[in-house]
């Protein structure tokens, strides 16, 4: 299934928008907003004025009060309108998950193994725990994860990728999403949503939901545009007992009527910005879902335009991710035959690219062929982050001696590892060997060149090193000059020892690492940098990445990887792509950039109402003011009702750059700042001018005022 792209204002997303515009006049709805219910206030007042001067006793003419009063309605509307516009785009994007929520029936294993009987069960029915299994055609009733078997597997529906993935048990790619369906084989799956809980529902949950949660940075400006409000409504309230003592102490002019105040109050306070504030929000996030990227709250998209530190896996980040095995490099009086035979039975039961590449590569340069695990008796030690090493213990037919300490014990398992050079050391002197000095300078060869070395040992003999080659992304490095620019700090986070991990750094261009990096030391760093008042983003797919994406700021957990994950983290990636964390920033820093340039905007185009307005309230008492009117309006009402009527269109002119994001430029705050004075502050200034200008001459033009 293609997933369907909407112009900006395609009329499936406009006649909706339009009808919520309307619905959202309530009352209630409009107090969410204070700034934009002054002007909702006010239209209702100037409505009754307006009813009021038709029934023969008005305060202006019926005329000007009712053009006054329509575009005050429409400067609400507007405002709603746009707000209405970005909810449908983000409620039209998750219409089409509505289909995968349609009921399917789940075979329910009774055991969970591939061959054991079934019944079929109603997917809703389906509890965590439970395990089915999912055939070639069959879609996958609920998420869960891969236990056994492996399959083809159609994600068009989630990601909108057409290319089919590989699921499996084991390493990182064994989560599926309800919803999705099998294309081939077959999986055992172990179901890790409860009905109502599934991503699916999430997503449908966040994008539709009634009611949105604004952001720290969102509420900081909400409280400077009320108090800007309470200024402008405070000053316009005494201007009318003003004018009263003006006019009867100078036996001239009118005093200035009521319709008119309103219409100065509603064009001094920042009706743009506030109008436009909730549509960048929504917008803001519906920009990350087009990028496949679920937010779970605005909160965490602005996060994302403020972080300064990012926490990069080298590994399919900065690295292509699959690192192969490229040569073995046997220790002084080992054979290399014999290292690569070692090294294919500790790889055995390897599931991961790196592992399987090690057995090609034994197969290929030797024909050693991959041996039968059960007749071998073997018991396979798999890779933890605390030991750093995986390998197998095969039974021997008679104990061999070894000597620990003092004394010499029988030993009846040949223990065969693989793993980090610090771990192999620590795992050979621990049962009485003797790590070679030849075979440090070996690791520390293969670690200057870039890649990353495996030693290999079989009991207490250490016999050589396995060379796993890494390749960085091109432009990677361009990426990062880009962060650096925009005072981002990037920090690559890698298991291998320091030599390789500052070779990789160096070549990618990265300011800091981590190197042997445990989940522990990951969760320590995101603390020290907190601790330092700075904001941190991280990727993350397995269970032992959870705890540090909880503790992140943003948090970006892969689609593919575990649950705990998922639920740790603050966004979910659908395409599964930890390079993906770099536009995640860049769109929350976008959401910022478009926030600040409409709210300068907003600001600097009161400057125009100003002598718009002010010299047609007071001219007929102070006639002195008539040298404000620099725009040479054609009459009181015709500046009054042109800078309202400014007022209001300028909001859907604006809807698009509310929607769309001012282009993303990867330039310091300093050079940003400057650059929004110029275009939006300046812009600000003039353009009301202009516009206020033009929209006079076409009224007086028509004879309307």
């Amino acid at each position: 299934m293609t997933r369907k792209t909407f112009t900006l204002f395609d009329p499936a997303l406009v006649k909706p928008a339009i009808a919520d515009a309307f619905r959202k006049l309530d009352p209630r709805v409009q107090w969410r907003n204070p700034v934009m219910f002054v002007v909702y206030v006010g239209s209702l007042v100037t409505t009754a004025l307006c009813a009021q001067a038709f029934s023969g006793d008005g305060e202006a003419p019926a005329g000007f009060i009712l053009a006054v009063a329509l575009w005050l309605w429409f400067t609400v509307l507007f405002a709603n309108f746009a707000e209405a516009l970005a909810e449908g785009r983000s409620k039209a994007q998750a219409a089409s998950l509505r289909s995968l929520k349609k009921q399917t029936w789940a075979k329910l294993m009774e055991a969970p193994k591939f061959g054991a009987k079934w019944h079929p069960i109603e997917s809703s029915q389906l509890k965590r725990g439970n395990v089915v299994i999912v055939m070639a055609g069959d879609v996958v009733p609920a998420d869960g994860e891969v236990i056994a078997g492996v399959a083809s597997v159609d994600e068009s529906a989630i990601t909108g990728e057409s290319a089919p993935v590989i699921r499996e048990s084991g390493g990182d790619f064994s989560a599926v999403t309800g919803g999705t369906k099998v294309l081939s084989d077959w999986v055992i799956v172990r179901i890790t949503a409860n009905p109502g809980e599934t991503f699916v529902d999430r997503m449908i949950a966040m994008v539709e939901g009634a009611k949105r949660q604004k952001t720290p940075n969102e509420i900081a400006l909400t409280i400077l545009l009320v108090a800007l409000t309470i200024v402008f409504l405070v000053v316009t309230v005494t201007l009318l007992p003003y004018s009263l003592f003006s006019v009867d102490a100078t036996q001239s002019g009118r005093p200035v009527s009521v319709t008119v105040l309103i219409a100065l109050l509603v064009c001094l306070i920042p009706t743009t910005i506030a109008g436009l504030l909730s549509a960048i929000g929504v917008a803001g996030m519906s920009r990350m879902m087009q990028a496949n990227v679920i937010a779970t709250s605005g909160r965490a998209v602005e996060a994302a335009g403020d972080v300064d530190v990012l926490l990069l896996d080298k590994t399919g980040t900065i690295t292509l991710g699959n690192r192969h095995a490229a040569a073995f490099l046997p220790a002084p009086g080992v054979d290399e035959a014999e290292l690569a035979d070692a090294a294919q039975l500790a790889s055995l039961a390897d599931e991961t690219p790196e592992g399987r590449s090690i057995v090609v590569l034994a197969k290929q340069k030797f024909n050693l062929r991959e041996r039968d695990v059960g007749a071998l008796g073997a018991q396979f030690v798999h890779f933890s982050a605390q030991t750093r090493m995986s390998g197998v213990d095969l039974p021997l037919e008679s104990p061999a001696p070894r000597v620990v300490g003092s004394d010499v014990l029988p030993v009846a398992v040949r223990m065969v590892r693989k793993g980090a050079a610090a771990a192999i050391r620590k795992h050979v002197e621990g049962l009485g060997g003797a790590f070679p000095a030849a075979l440090d300078a070996v690791v520390d060869d293969v670690s200057r060149r870039g890649s990353t070395p495996l030693v290999v040992c079989d009991g207490v003999k250490a016999l050589g090193v396995i060379e796993l080659k890494d390749i960085v992304k091109g432009g990677i490095k361009e990426r990062f000059a880009e962060l650096r620019r925009m005072g981002i700090q990037t920090v690559m986070v890698t298991g291998d020892n320091r030599l390789t991990a500052a070779a990789i750094a160096a070549e990618a261009g990265v300011d800091d690492f981590l190197a042997e990096a445990t989940p522990e030391q990951k969760l320590a760093l995101i603390r020290q940098y907190q601790g330092e008042g700075r904001l941190v983003a991280m990727t993350g797919d397995g269970t032992n990445d959870a705890p540090a994406l909880a503790q992140a700021d943003v948090a970006v957990a892969m689609n593919s990887g575990t649950q705990a994950a998922k639920e740790a983290g603050n966004m979910v990636d659908l395409d599964s792509n930890p390079t993906k964390l770099i536009e995640v920033v860049e769109t929350g820093k976008q959401m910022l950039m478009t926030r600040g340039a409409l709210t300068t905007f907003s600001i600097a185009n009161d400057v125009a109402k100003y002598f718009a307005i002010i010299p047609a309230a007071f001219v007929t008492t102070y006639p002195q003011l008539a040298a404000l009117d620099v725009m040479h309006l054609g009459s009181p009402s015709s500046a009054i009702l042109s800078a309202v009527i400014f007022n209001a269109l300028v909001i859907v002119f604006l809807i698009p750059l509310a929607l769309k994001g001012v282009p993303y430029r990867p330039v310091g705050a300093a050079l940003l700042l400057r650059r929004n004075l110029l275009v939006y502050g300046l812009g600000g200034l003039v353009v009301p001018f202009i516009g206020i200008k033009a929209i006079d001459l076409l009224l007086n033009l028509v004879h309307f005022a």
